[in-house]
C-alpha cells in the first residue's frame, strides 16, 4: 500500500499549545524523553537564532483497526483529551521545547554524567545581543531556588530569585516568551526598572526584535501521516526515522494496540509485557527440576509469530480465512481476542518442542540449537497436534524427518515466514495421513564437500552433526560418560579436533581438511587436556596410561562411538581416517534426512576429498 504524508510548516507556539491541551501526544511505544542539560541548553540556543532543526512526523489518531495506547509527552499535566495525533519522530525535541519555553514547572533532566538535576532556563541578553559570543554560552541553566552558588554553596554568584533581580542582570526567563501576558508583564517590569537608562531600553528593543520575535515566530515542518496509513507502514516509518533511538519491534506495537483492550483477569489495561514475563517463565522452564537454557533465546517476538503462525492455521481450518500466513503484517495484526484464546497452547506447544528436542533430537543446550527460527512452526505444530499426539511414535518420526531436513538442507538461513506457512500444513498433513507437499523435506539437500566448509559452530549443519553424534551415543575417551541431556548438563562437553591443530600443522595437513566438521567431536575437558597438540598415536597412550583398568579395547569402543577409524587413527593416518569419518557422517546424515545424499561419488566430491565418498 503507497501513503501519502502531508508535510507543513507549522508554529511552534501551535505545536506546543497542542501538546499541553493533549491534542499531541505519544503512542505508548515511545521510548522515554532522555536528553540531558546541554542538549536542552542547544535546542535553545538554536530557537533563538532560527536555526532549522528537522522535522516533527507524527500519525493522525483515530482509525478504528489502529488502536495506539497514547501517554502524553513529558511535563503536561495529564488532560483528560483523547489526542488528535501521536509523535512518531522528534519527541525528544518537542519535550525539550517544551519543557524549557513553554512549561512553567522547573525541568528535571540530568548533567552529561547522568546526575538529576532540576533547572530553569535564562537567556543573557547582553550575550545573545553580542556578534562575537557563542549563543550557547547566552543560554543559563539555573537551579531551582534561581540561584547559583559556589565555594560548596556558601557564596552566592548569581541571584534570579525575583523579577527585580532578573532586570538588574538582564536575564530573560524562557519559559515565559509564549505567555502573551506574562511576557508583557516581565517587559514592561524591565522598562519602569530601567526608567531613564536609554542604553538599557535599547537593548530590550533589540532583544525584542532579534531573540524574541525570532523564537514566537518559529515554524517547525511538520510531516503527518493520515489515520489511513497501516500499521505495518507505522512500524517501517518509525524504524526509518528513529535510527538514533530504541528500535521499534513488532512486539512493542502489538503491546500498544493491546493496551486498549481489557485484561480478562483486572478489567484494567492489558499489559502485553507483563503477559510475556510470565509466558517467558514458562518457556525457559525456570522451575524444571533439570534446568537447561535450550528455549533461552525464544523472545517475545518470536512467541507472537508464533501465536499467529498457530491462530491462522486454526483459522483456516475453521473455514476462516484461506490462507495460513504469519508474516509482519499478520503479527501486527493479531487479533486481541485470538492472543488470549491461543498463548496457552502455545505455550504447550513450546513445552512439546522442547521435550522433542532433548528426548529424540539430542539438543540439550542453546548454543547447540540449530536454528532458533525453526522453533515457531515445530512450536505451532505441537501446539495443534498436542501432547499425545506429538509422543506417538509415527508422529515422532514425521517430525524427526522433517526437523533434520530443515537443518541439514539450512532451509532456516533467510525470510522464513512463507515456510512455517507450508510446514505447519505439510507436516499435521503428514501426521493425519493425508496428501501434502513435504515442502522443506523435498527441498532439502545435502552436498558431500558441505562437510569441508563447515568450520565453525556458527553454521545450522555443523550444530546438526554434532547432535547427530550425540544421538549416537558417543562416549568420551577417559570417562566413558556418554553424552545425553544429565550428562551434559553435569558436565559440558564442547567440540574439539580429533588430529589436534598443532600436529596438523606441523605434518602440513591443510586447514579446510583437519579443521572441517569431518575432524571434530564432542568430548569433555580433561580427555581435551590430554590430547593436547600431539599425535594420536601419543593421546591414546597417554589416556590408556592416565585411566586406570582401561584397556585398548575400551578406548577402541569409546573412540568408534564418534564414527572414527580407530585403526588409522592411531596410526597418525590422516587419509585414510579422514575419509573413512566424513563417509559415517554422511551416514548419519543420509538416516536423518531419509534421503541419500546424491553427490558422495561427483566429480567435485572426487576432485576436494581425493576419492569417492560411496
Amino acid at each position: 500500500m503507497v501513503i501519502s504524508p502531508s508535510s507543513l510548516d507549522t508554529n511552534l507556539s501551535l505545536l506546543l499549545s497542542d501538546v499541553s491541551s493533549g491534542k499531541i501526544q505519544l503512542p505508548e511505544f515511545q521510548r522515554d524523553w532522555t536528553w540531558d542539560d546541554n542538549r536542552i541548553r542547544g535546542i535553545i540556543a538554536s530557537l533563538s537564532q532560527g536555526y532549522p532543526m528537522g522535522a516533527i512526523m507524527r500519525l493522525q489518531y483515530g482509525n478504528p483497526d489502529i488502536k495506539f495506547k497514547y501517554r502524553t509527552i513529558s511535563g503536561v499535566d495529564e488532560p483528560n483529551a483523547v489526542p488528535e495525533f501521536l509523535v512518531l519522530d522528534g519527541q525528544q525535541r518537542l519535550t525539550s521545547i517544551f519543557q524549557s519555553i513553554y512549561s512553567k514547572k522547573c525541568v528535571e533532566t540530568k548533567t552529561d554524567k547522568n546526575k538529576a538535576i532540576k533547572r530553569f532556563y535564562y537567556l543573557s541578553m547582553k550575550e545573545c545581543l553580542d556578534d562575537d559570543a557563542d549563543r550557547f554560552d547566552a543560554v543559563l541553566s539555573i537551579p531551582e531556588d534561581r540561584k547559583v552558588k559556589e565555594n560548596f554553596d556558601r557564596d552566592i554568584k548569581l541571584d534570579l530569585s525575583d523579577r527585580a533581580k532578573e532586570y538588574e542582570q538582564k536575564m530573560f526567563p524562557v519559559n515565559i516568551v509564549f505567555d502573551s501576558n506574562a511576557l508583557m508583564e516581565w517587559q514592561f517590569g524591565y522598562m519602569m526598572h530601567y526608567t531613564g537608562d536609554t542604553e538599557a531600553i535599547e537593548l530590550m528593543k533589540r532583544f525584542q526584535s532579534d531573540v524574541i520575535a525570532v523564537i514566537t515566530n518559529y515554524k517547525l515542518p511538520v510531516i503527518t501521516l493520515d489515520k489511513s496509513t497501516p500499521r505495518e507502514a507505522v512500524c517501517k516509518v518509525f524504524e526509518n526515522v528513529n535510527t538514533g533511538g530504541v528500535p521499534l519491534t513488532v512486539f512493542e506495537l502489538v503491546t500498544a494496540t493491546f493496551a486498549t483492550y481489557a485484561d480478562p483477569a483486572t478489567n484494567d489495561g492489558f499489559d502485553l509485557r507483563k503477559d510475556w514475563e510470565i509466558i517467558k517463565k514458562g518457556i525457559q522452564g525456570r522451575e524444571d527440576t533439570l534446568r537447561t537454557d535450550l528455549l533461552d533465546g525464544i523472545d517475545e517476538t518470536t512467541f507472537l509469530t508464533t501465536v499467529t503462525l498457530y491462530s491462522s492455521y486454526m483459522d483456516k481450518q475453521a473455514g476462516k480465512i484461506g490462507a495460513v500466513s504469519c508474516k509482519k503484517k499478520d503479527v501486527l495484526a493479531l487479533d486481541f481476542n485470538a492472543y488470549i484464546q491461543n498463548r496457552e497452547e502455545v505455550l504447550t506447544g513450546f513445552k512439546l518442542a522442547k521435550e522433542f528436542l532433548l528426548k529424540y533430537q539430542y539438543v540439550f543446550r542453546m548454543r547447540d540449537l540449530p536454528y532458533t527460527t525453526q522453533l515457531i512452526p515445530l512450536a505451532a505444530i505441537c501446539a495443534v497436534l498436542g501432547k499425545s499426539k506429538c509422543c506417538e511414535p509415527n508422529t515422532v518420526s514425521i517430525l524427526t524427518k522433517w526437523y533434520w531436513c530443515g537443518i541439514l538442507g539450512e532451509m532456516y538461513g533467510g525470510a522464513n515466514e512463507t515456510r512455517y506457512a507450508n510446514d505447519i500444513e505439510d507436516v499435521i498433513d503428514e501426521v493425519h495421513g493425508k496428501p501434502n507437499q513435504a515442502r522443506t523435506v523435498n527441498s532439502a539437500f545435502f552436498s558431500s564437500t558441505r562437510l569441508l566448509t563447515l568450520q565453525t559452530r556458527l553454521s545450522a549443519a555443523y550444530k546438526g552433526i554434532m547432535a547427530l553424534l550425540y544421538k549416537e551415543k558417543c562416549r568420551d575417551f577417559m570417562n566413558n560418560t556418554t553424552i545425553d541431556i544429565v550428562n551434559s548438563m553435569i558436565q559440558s562437553p564442547d567440540i574439539h579436533h580429533i588430529f589436534p591443530e598443532a600436529y596438523c600443522e606441523k605434518v602440513g595437513i591443510k586447514r579446510q581438511k583437519y579443521n572441517s566438521v569431518v575432524n571434530k567431536t564432542p568430548i569433555l575437558a580433561e580427555t581435551n587436556r590430554s590430547i593436547g597438540g600431539n599425535a594420536p598415536s601419543v593421546y591414546t597412550k597417554t589416556i590408556l596410561k592416565k585411566v586406570t583398568g582401561l584397556s585398548e579395547d575400551d578406548l577402541r569402543d569409546r573412540i568408534e562411538s564418534h564414527k572414527v577409524n580407530y585403526d588409522a587413527l592411531v596410526a597418525d593416518d590422516f587419509d585414510t581416517y579422514f575419509i573413512d569419518r566424513a563417509k559415517e557422517l554422511l551416514n548419519l546424515i543420509e538416516m536423518a534426512m531419509g534421503k541419500p545424499v546424491a553427490d558422495r561419488d561427483a566429480e567435485t566430491t572426487i576432485e576436494q576429498f581425493g576419492m569417492s565418498l560411496k
